[in-house]
């Protein structure tokens, strides 16, 4: 990747530091992997020398060392680490940013040197630039830390061409080329196992380290680690579109969604940097009006130290980085945060609504009961179901698939009708079938046995020919822990409620065994929605809906924040939703609002630190109690404390 190069002015944008795997920091101080501390510090380390052998000199009082000897001894001190500044504040000037750290430091720096203040002209520069040379190692670690959580793609893959096994890059491997993955072999692409069977790590994408077993036919994802044997995989996806992929570009794009405080404290730095300026000119000038014994010397010295001390830096960067590591430590633990302004609006929820299937149940829905009519065999009832839901997806359709299991003959179908909130129509061969829930017997006036709407489990009614056939009973399972995970949202102060589209009885019966406050089932699309309207005018605070993703995104848009499980499960999820739970666990919930929390606090723990510290030294400035030497250590020191608290949320194993 090629290095972009920009200052570290207040106005920089966070983003281009951060999201970016190896750019450079600030003032030509590039933090490149091929870069040596030692040589990052190199010009600090000459100046210092320098420094350290002037100052000894005048206080011994060596007799040569006077006059212009020197003050050239003092510029040739300065240079190393005051001439890249200069000459990067030479290009800010070029695009008309003329109020910025840069221009900060070194006219704080002349200034000194223009009141024959030498060592502190040269002090001043060279902590700054020791400084931001901290900085920027942290930065850099951080960034480190990141991309080596993230970047889990591996540039070449093993293929088999011809019966013998070659190493192509990554993006050359075609679709339906066939990988071989040797054990602690990362997978390059995602693909369908091939071999009867395989154990794979999947903490990459899911932040799980328990093993996952594979069998022929199932989805092996970029990333995916094999474990035991030597298994084959068959591609189905370019490299630039696995999953994986898609993941890292989601998080490493989640910066352009800027939380509030981070937008605010942009515009501020904006407006505070001219404003500093501004304000140390009037510490210089004004005094000449009121103080009966002016001294233009010790006023300008108390200018800039005020200027020193007044760089925003610590909040216009560690607020970002913070922000930042906040997104990083979700998706390390298996959830994906598209903006930090999700990360801010998670900390204000109030209520959490819950669709059922594949959200507190693991959608893997099995038949546990057949009934037809005398009328009909239930072989041929099964067929026609079976046909008739061939072109579904839901888990219901995949459960009926699983029991009958054979092959639709889809042939059969002369024409199909899916019907939103209600089940499917087909005409098969010269039967008309309908197969659906209650509200689709009732829209075609199909008469049933009414005390079937007291079986607690789902029931998929059948009518053949305008007439009651028979039902299946369906049956689905809770999530393991489901219960602990809502009563952990209670601990929060967070209220729960479940929207489905499912029998009522099944989602009152659910609701009741995992301690959910309110449900509301036999919900059409246009009902959930609707609900949820009515839900936003009864909150007061934010609403995030948990869902399985595309068929309830008119919901995931009403609420404020949109977390969508099974990630790994559907392209169309990580489109519709602000959050993605990669591995269905609805345990990262409260985790991720908990990561939302703990972002929020550094955040505010940095702008407080930095605020209240600056605000002191500006005050004991003005009034002549602390000198320039004081200051820059206050702002540097301010500067690295923020950032390394920033980073410290990239280690924090939050429970």
């Amino acid at each position: 990747m090629a290095v972009k190069k920009h200052s570290c002015s207040c106005c920089s944008d966070i983003k281009e530091q951060v999201s970016h795997s190896h750019e450079g920091h600030s003032h030509d101080h590039g933090i490149d992997k091929d870069i040596s501390t030692m040589k990052l510090f190199l010009p600090a380390i000459i100046s210092a020398v320098l420094l350290l052998a002037a100052v000894l000199m005048d206080y011994l009082q060596v007799d040569f060392f006077h006059s212009w000897l020197r003050l050239l001894w003092y510029i040739l001190a300065y240079l190393p680490v005051g001439y890249p500044v200069f000459k990067e504040m030479l290009q800010e000037f070029r695009h008309y940013d003329f109020f910025n750290e840069l221009s900060l430091m070194f006219l704080a720096s002349v200034g000194a040197f223009y009141i024959k203040q030498y060592p502190e002209a040269v002090a001043v520069m060279l902590f700054y630039s020791i400084g931001e040379n901290f900085q920027g190692l942290a930065v850099a670690k951080a960034k480190k830390n990141i991309n080596s959580l993230l970047d889990q793609r591996p540039d070449e893959a093993s293929v088999i061409e011809n019966n013998t096994v070659i190493k192509i890059k990554a993006r050359e491997v075609a679709v339906r080329a066939i990988m071989q993955l040797k054990p602690g072999e990362r997978a390059a692409l995602d693909g369908e196992l091939i071999s009867d069977s395989a154990s794979f790590n999947t903490s990459a994408l899911t932040g799980e380290s328990a093993p996952q077993t594979k069998e022929t036919g199932d989805s092996v994802l970029a990333g995916m680690i094999n474990l035991n044997s030597s298994s084959l995989v068959k591609v189905t996806t370019p490299y630039e579109d696995s999953k994986l992929s898609k993941i890292l570009d989601l998080v490493q794009n989640a910066t352009g969604q800027k939380a509030k405080t981070e937008l605010f404290i942009r515009k501020f730095a904006k407006i505070y940097t001219p404003a500093v300026f501004f304000v140390a000119l009037l510490v210089f000038l004004l005094p000449y009006f009121f103080v009966s014994n002016y001294q233009y010397e010790d006023w300008l010295y108390r200018s800039l130290i005020f200027l020193v001390i007044s760089c925003p830096c610590a909040l216009v960067i560690s607020i970002p980085l913070g922000y930042f590591g906040g997104v990083g430590l979700a998706s390390r633990n298996g959830i994906l945060v598209k903006g930090s302004n999700f990360l801010d609006a998670l900390v204000d929820v109030k209520q959490v609504v819950l669709d059922k299937t594949g959200t507190v149940t693991q959608g893997n829905f099995s038949v546990h009961k057949v009934s037809v009519n005398t009328e009909y065999n239930e072989e041929q009832i099964l067929t026609w179901v079976n046909i008739a839901e061939s072109q579904s997806t839901h888990p219901i359709a995949n459960a009926i698939h699983e029991y009958i299991n054979q092959s639709p003959d889809i042939s059969r179908i002369k024409s199909m009708e899916d019907i939103p909130g209600k089940g499917i129509k087909a005409e098969i061969d010269s039967y008309e079938i309908l197969a659906g829930n209650f509200r689709l017997m009732d829209l075609y006036n199909i008469k049933y046995d009414q005390d079937l709407k007291q079986i607690v489990n789902t029931v998929v009614l059948i009518a053949v020919n305008q007439k009651y056939a028979g039902y299946i009973e369906i049956a689905d399972q809770l999530k393991p822990n489901v219960t602990n995970d809502i009563q952990e949202l209670h601990a929060m102060g967070i209220k729960t409620i479940m929207l489905s589209g499912d029998k009522d009885s099944v989602v009152q019966n659910v609701s009741h065994e995992i301690g959910i406050d309110q449900a509301y089932g036999d919900l059409l699309p246009e009902d959930k929605v609707n609900r949820m309207k009515q839900i936003k005018l009864d909150t007061n605070g934010k609403i995030a809906f948990v869902g399985d993703g595309f068929n309830d995104a008119p919901v995931i848009a009403l609420s404020d924040v949109g977390i969508a499980m099974g990630g790994l499960g559907s392209d169309a999820t990580i489109e519709v939703a602000d959050i993605i739970i990669q591995d269905d666990k609805m345990s990262k919930i409260p985790l991720a609002i908990k990561i939302g929390k703990a972002t929020k606090s550094i955040v505010w723990q940095n702008i407080i630190l930095a605020f209240g510290i600056k605000i002191i030294v500006m005050i004991l400035g003005v009034f002549g109690n602390i000198y320039l030497l004081e200051a820059v250590f206050a702002d540097v020191g301010v500067a690295l404390l923020a950032i390394l608290n920033a980073v410290r949320l990239q280690r924090m194993k939050i429970r």
